[in-house]
């Protein structure tokens, strides 16, 4: 009996037929493989929300492949991820497979593994499912939803703000999270306060109190405020004390603190963010890796179970093996008496799934070093050991409370200790944290010297703290993913996306790795809250999501939900199709060339002042920056003077982008102005007088080179940064900077240029041929490698975002392209087109040889792509 068997990812069909042997085919649908049509009525609103789908192109080829293996099988398994989307891809196959008269007589089920082991996927099988449409039904809604918000709302963006702009069901919720924390830091003022301190000393150990009663009143934040205050209650104090302090309260107990539950989603992305320094997008991207298996010697194994989960929960033969494990490593009082329960918080939490583990402790991140890369390792160490942390015991500690008296027990100063007697879990895994609050009681104890009360302890000092608040912090990646899980914006898988497409649309800049919206992110958060207050509503946004929630749980039916919605949502957009452009507000301020007011304006490129006369008969064409920042039009805008020469700097906009101008072309005059491009680290809203006048030092000559004593020049070319010697040009990588690489940098920059370039990253293993996949930093972009196949990236993708499935598709189309084996410098012959394949190739030899032979596209495979192996880099200490 023939068995097909198909997924979603080629790198797990490759794991799979391993597992499954000669009696199955395994093929890939590589990802999804329809989606609703780009254009009006796609989802029709008339007729039940009826939805009309159509092939992905890019994937058409694997839905042949899947359509021709049906034919000749007995048996087909759908066996997508398994979660929502998972089990909308495999219904959509179905759909597809029944529109082609393919399923007559033929078995067709459902089989879900939460980890890629061998027990677990021979489980699977054993017991299969039909297509739950309820989970089907939750993925429809969800998907026409987006499309009704995004396609309905983005062309009134265009006519309101500008065109390109899109607005979203989830992302413009986000996005107002962003821009109203930024405007809490800019309408924060800061306040002084002061603290007022002891520093007491016992024998030869020292340490110090925090006032916190003071003429019998509890001292709170703004008791006092100014530096005269303080010092009149330390002269007070002082006098009161009179060298000397009593011991009036010692208060031991022993606190624990319980280790964190094992990773979810979101939690995962949160701590790969703060501890590795990954996007979240590249957390989800290696995880994937983990999750679909890697060779670890011994075969191919998923190394930890689906990433995609909001469970906490995990499997009893999970657990059982987690606490042998810590039997048999540790000492008998770090392993509880009883397995340690985690319940999920969220309402909508899949209890069916687990919680993100690795699918057998006893393969530790020390015994797979070898076979992962390192970004692969590190995440994997993470999970392990956030796992086996779990399972432990509590931490402990010796907690001490002391209260000192000045002058009489009026007076208190306060001191807090605390020793560690038993690490528990914290042997370890610790979490880590987004802002560490000063004064974070936990995290600033310090050990205390043994007391009793009624000693007498000498004063070496009472003294103020001057303090000023601060405002809360932008967010982070780790905090937004926090907050959107807090508000129910969303769900875990789609946090990677919505960070991307903020970035994408670029209505938010990740500068320091910390969020601040763009003057196009704040207008359209302006014109959305204004407009549509209820669409960008946090609770709104949080009870769709319940809702599709109980769609999936077939508490609630699909179609009356987006009825409900969208009755609501289209009388919004009819009323407000009228409303005025958003974005100009007057300012109160009049034009210094013709008197008109001045208005803040929107352009392209962000934020300026303009005159209200432009439009006007005389044109007044007045515009000038922000602040010191500057933005690019169609219209020169002046930053300031040049302190040498005196010429105006003007930001300019040209057919490569912004660039610097210094003074004004004269006529008849030969030499054409100084321009330099404005590099694309620089933000236009950051641009300044200090910034331009940096950008026109450009270039910038490092020194001699010290073998042939020529110039090494540090400039801005189309192509981005580089350096220059001798004819020969290195790109600057974005790790340094242009403005500050100095002569060792570039030595070091043109040396590696014979070496090679180092990757950017590791996409993993090819999965039907050896070597690793890896993305590169090139002069004309980002591209992908295999071996001596390589494909650019597109500029909609992100180096960080690729996945290994796209890069095997990016790779694929080259190949079928005829790249070439290996490029010569002798003139090659042209080649000859072959009517039994698209492929050209291209003979190595000055004259084509007489022979011909139809080159097939699996012979150029092989001649192309070159064998390697995985280097394998030995760690300097095992890891736990």
């Amino acid at each position: 009996m023939s068995k097909l068997l198909i997924v979603e990812s080629p790198s797990k069909a490759k794991t799979l037929k391993k597992y499954l042997g000669s009696d199955f085919e395994v093929l890939a649908s590589y990802g999804h493989v329809r989606d609703l049509i780009p254009k009006n009525g796609a989802v029709d609103t008339e007729h039940d929300f009826a939805m009309k789908y159509d092939i992905i192109e890019r994937n058409s080829k694997h839905v042949d492949a899947i359509a021709k293996a049906v034919k000749s099988a007995d048996s087909i398994y759908l066996a997508t991820d398994p979660d929502r989307e998972g089990e909308a891809i495999s219904w959509h196959i179905a759909e597809i497979l029944k529109s082609k008269n393919l399923l007559k007589n033929k078995l067709m089920k459902r089989v879900v593994f939460h980890e890629i082991t061998k027990s677990a996927v021979e489980h699977a099988i054993a017991e299969p499912r039909d297509i739950s449409m309820p989970m089907v039904n939750a993925q429809q809604a969800r998907r026409a939803l987006d499309y009704l918000v995004g396609f309905n709302l983005s062309p009134l963006l265009w006519k309101k703000i500008r065109r390109g702009l899109s607005a979203g069901r989830v992302q413009s919720p986000a996005l107002r999270l962003i821009v109203e924390r930024e405007l809490e830091i800019e309408a924060f003022k800061s306040q002084e306060y002061w603290s007022i301190h002891l520093d007491a000393l016992k024998h030869s150990h020292g340490f110090t109190a925090k006032l916190i009663q003071l003429n019998n009143e509890k001292v709170e934040q703004f008791s006092v405020i100014n530096h005269d205050q303080q010092s009149d209650i330390v002269g007070k104090l002082l006098l009161a004390s009179a060298g000397k302090t009593t011991v009036s309260r010692v208060e031991k107990k022993q606190r624990s603190r319980s280790p964190a539950a094992p990773f979810t989603t979101s939690t995962l992305q949160q701590e790969a963010v703060r501890k590795l320094g990954f996007t979240t997008s590249r957390a989800m991207r290696v995880a994937q890796q983990l999750y679909e298996g890697m060779d670890v010697g011994s075969g191919t194994v998923g190394l930890i179970t689906y990433m995609r989960t909001d469970s906490f929960s995990i499997a009893a033969e999970a657990v059982a093996q987690i606490r042998d494990y810590v039997k048999k490593n540790f000492d008998a009082e770090y392993l509880p008496k009883s397995a340690v329960m985690y319940k999920t918080k969220s309402k909508s939490a899949q209890e069916a799934h687990e919680a993100i583990r690795p699918t057998d402790v006893s393969r530790t991140p020390a015994s797979v070093r070898l076979y992962l890369t390192d970004e692969q390792f590190k995440l994997y160490e993470m999970i392990w050991k956030r796992a086996l942390a779990c399972q432990m015991a509590p931490a402990k500690f010796d907690a001490v409370s002391v209260d000192l008296s000045v002058g009489g027990d009026a007076n208190l100063f306060r001191a807090s200790g605390q020793t560690l007697v038993f690490p528990g879990f914290m042997a370890v895994y610790m979490e880590g944290r987004d802002d560490v609050i000063a004064g974070d009681e936990e995290e600033n104890e310090s050990k205390l010297p043994h007391l009793e009360t009624g000693e007498v302890l000498t004063v070496e000092k009472i003294y103020g703290d001057q303090h000023f608040t601060e405002p809360p912090p932008r967010y982070g990646e780790a905090s937004l993913v926090k907050i959107l899980e807090e508000y129910g914006i969303g769900r875990p898988s789609t946090y990677a996306s919505i960070i991307s497409t903020l970035q994408d649309r670029e209505y938010v800049l990740l500068d320091k790795k910390r969020f601040t919206p763009t003057d196009v992110g704040r207008v359209v958060n302006k014109f959305l809250t204004e407009h549509f207050s209820k669409y960008v509503d946090y609770d709104f946004t949080a009870n769709l999501e319940n809702a599709l929630d109980s769609v999936a749980e077939g508490e609630r039916e699909w179609i009356p939900l987006m009825d409900e919605f969208w009755q609501g949502f289209n009388q919004q957009l009819l009323s407000k199709a009228d409303v005025d452009r958003p974005g100009n507000e007057l300012i109160d301020e009049a034009c210094p060339k013709c008197g008109k007011p001045l208005q803040k304006q929107l352009s392209r490129y962000g934020t300026f002042i303009g005159c209200t006369g432009y439009n006007d008969t005389p044109k007044c064409d007045y515009k000038r920056s922000i602040g010191g920042a500057a933005q690019a039009g169609s219209d020169p805008i002046v930053i300031g003077n040049d302190s040498e020469t005196g010429k105006e700097i003007m930001l300019m906009n040209g057919p490569y982008g912004p660039y610097l101008q210094l003074g004004l072309a004269v006529e008849g005059d030969k030499k054409k102005p100084k321009r330099v491009s404005v590099p694309k680290e620089i933000s236009l809203a950051d641009m300044n007088l200090e910034t331009a006048t940096m950008v026109l030092s450009l270039p910038r000559d490092l020194g001699l080179h010290p073998e042939t004593n020529k110039k090494i020049v540090a400039n801005i070319g189309r192509f981005g940064p580089y350096v220059n010697h001798d004819g020969k040009f290195k790109s600057i990588p974005k790790t340094d900077s242009v403005f500050t690489i100095d002569l060792a940098g570039a030595l070091a920059l043109l040396a590696a240029a014979h070496t090679g370039p180092a990757p950017l990253c590791s996409l993993g293993s090819h999965p039907t041929e050896d070597g690793q996949i890896e993305v590169f930093a090139g002069r004309y972009g980002p591209y992908v490698q295999h071996g001596k196949i390589r494909a650019t990236l597109p500029k909609s993708v992100e180096p960080e975002s690729l996945t290994l499935d796209e890069a095997l598709e990016l790779l694929t189309a080259k190949l079928a392209k005829g790249e070439p084996a290996k490029k010569t410098t002798a003139r090659k012959a042209p080649a000859k087109k072959v009517a039994t394949t698209k492929t050209v190739t291209k003979s190595t030899e000055k004259k084509p040889t007489p022979k011909k032979a139809v080159v097939k596209k699996t012979a150029i495979k092989k001649a192309t792509i070159k064998k390697g192996t995985v280097k394998k880099a030995v760690p300097k200490k095992p890891a736990i």
